[in-house]
């Protein structure tokens, strides 16, 4: 980056004027000019991650190996953050939810995140390959089966696939029956779209849940953590299957809505494997781009700049997987050498999990659209303005719509909105935010008329589905 001339013409934003700031619609139309700017100040840098709240970012990728493989000193319990404690962060600032303490794995160090780590791998473990892979086609199938009919031959994939898709194979590992899991995904999509009392809704779904399990244990994944050597405690179970939805939904949503993306783009070389599209994902698209919020036990230095004791240092995988100096022997790296999975104590229990469905949800879709193509150039697809991941915003394609054979099932010609509020009975046209889940058929439709629609949100409905119902 060129310096200035002199100190007048120091851009806004630089530290001479105060800190960069990691959010809004700035910072979305441009990140990789933002890591950029950053990496002129050396490794790390102070930002403004929110409004009114200072955190030193790491953008080389040593620095964010040094950070997170050194758990003697940087911890991640946030109850030491040292401007939360002194009343410095506003109490409606939208990085509390995501840098607040929460008694689970990721918040905890030394013994207690060791055995809360264990009851999560183990249960993790014992989930069959073969298996995810037909849950996840499946899945993908039914969303598919949602939209691949409409008469203009127009989907928008991130609402209508990228989306839905990961909270529904969740939903399946976890053991929940049809209301649950309908509110389970209320709860979790609600939280992620900023939906007051969503917190309540999830938690009431998944309290229910495990006493359901406490009384009927199945083979799912909430049943392996309640009966974990390890002992959780039913909150503990709670928190956990929390970090497992909010860790894996949203990076998954990111990560098969820009992997379709780059395989569909102008300059993807068809011949390559989906695999390829994911990993190149991995690397430059971060889906959890600035996180990992670590705590310094003692004032450290890194790169020359002297980090105080507890004040918050958060590792941006995106900068670090894009740093300038892996360019000469990128190739020579491992595929699996980002750090989009994080790295040391604190790496995600479930990525190979993670890149299976990824993978097996984009290979499913061009399996089943086989001319499926991007309506505008990746090159103009649009980002959500988040400094925590790098999602896009919508992602419109166009195919050669399916014909409905005569006697189809019902959800398998429903409307294409996968909101839990939608109406199954609705083509994509008449759909909107606010119709009837429990409406059974057409907008203005005689009642009784044509099939009886599967009623509930988006779990119930994709079960009947299943069913033939």
């Amino acid at each position: 980056m060129q310096q200035p001339r002199d100190p007048h013409e120091i851009p806004p934003g630089c530290p001479a004027h105060g800190n960069v700031q990691m959010y809004g619609p700035s910072f979305g139309a441009d990140p990789d000019g933002h890591y950029a700017q950053l990496r002129s100040y050396g490794p790390s840098a102070p930002v403004d991650i929110a409004p009114d709240v200072q955190v030193e970012l790491v953008t080389s990728y040593d620095a964010a190996l040094y950070v997170l493989q050194n758990p003697a000193s940087f911890v991640r319990d946030s109850r030491r953050w040292n401007a939360l404690a002194e009343g410095r962060v506003p109490a409606d600032s939208p990085a509390l939810p995501m840098m607040g303490y929460r008694p689970n794995a990721l918040f905890s160090d030394g013994a207690a995140h060791a055995r809360l780590r264990r009851a999560v791998t183990d249960s993790l473990a014992t989930v069959n390959e073969h298996q995810l892979i037909r849950q996840t086609q499946q899945s993908a199938h039914y969303l598919i089966s949602q939209f691949s009919t409409d008469v203009r031959g127009h989907a928008e994939l991130m609402a209508e696939y990228a989306q839905p898709l990961p909270l529904l194979v969740f939903s399946e590992l976890f053991g929940c029956p049809p209301e649950i899991g309908d509110r389970v995904i209320a709860g979790i999509s609600g939280i992620f779209e900023g939906t007051p009392g969503a917190d309540e809704v999830l938690g009431g779904a998944l309290t229910e849940l495990i006493a359901l399990k406490r009384r009927r244990p199945t083979d799912d994944l909430t049943t392996r953590l309640m009966e974990h050597p390890a002992e959780l405690s039913d909150e503990e179970v709670l928190h956990q299957l929390v970090t497992l939805l909010s860790g894996g939904t949203a990076p998954l949503t990111a990560a098969i809505g820009t992997s379709s993306a780059l395989y569909l783009g102008e300059e993807w070389q068809l011949a390559l494997p989906v695999e390829d599209a994911v990993s190149q994902t991995l690397w430059n698209y971060a889906p959890i781009s600035n996180y990992a919020a670590h705590y310094p036990t003692h004032d450290v230095e890194i790169g020359g700049r002297v980090i105080r004791a507890n004040d918050p240092i958060l590792v941006s995988f995106a900068a670090a997987n894009t740093d300038p100096k892996l360019t000469e022997h990128r190739e020579q790296l491992s595929a699996k050498a980002h750090l989009a999975f994080g790295a040391g104590p604190h790496a995600c229990p479930a990525k190979d999990p993670a890149f299976m469905i990824a993978v097996t949800a984009v290979e499913t879709l061009l399996n089943q659209l086989h001319d499926v193509e991007l309506r505008v150039p990746f090159k103009s697809l649009s980002w959500a303005p988040s400094p925590w991941s790098r999602s896009l915003v919508t992602l419109p394609i166009r195919f050669t719509p399916k014909a409905v054979a005569q006697g189809a099932r019902p959800a398998a010609s429903a409307g294409s909105s996968w909101s839990t509020g939608s109406n199954p009975g609705q083509t994509p046209q008449q759909q909107s935010p606010a119709a009837s889940s429990t409406h059974t058929g057409p907008a203005g439709s005689p009642a009784g008329a044509g099939p009886q629609q599967p009623k509930g949100g988006l779990f119930s409905r994709f079960l009947a589905w299943t069913r033939g119902e």
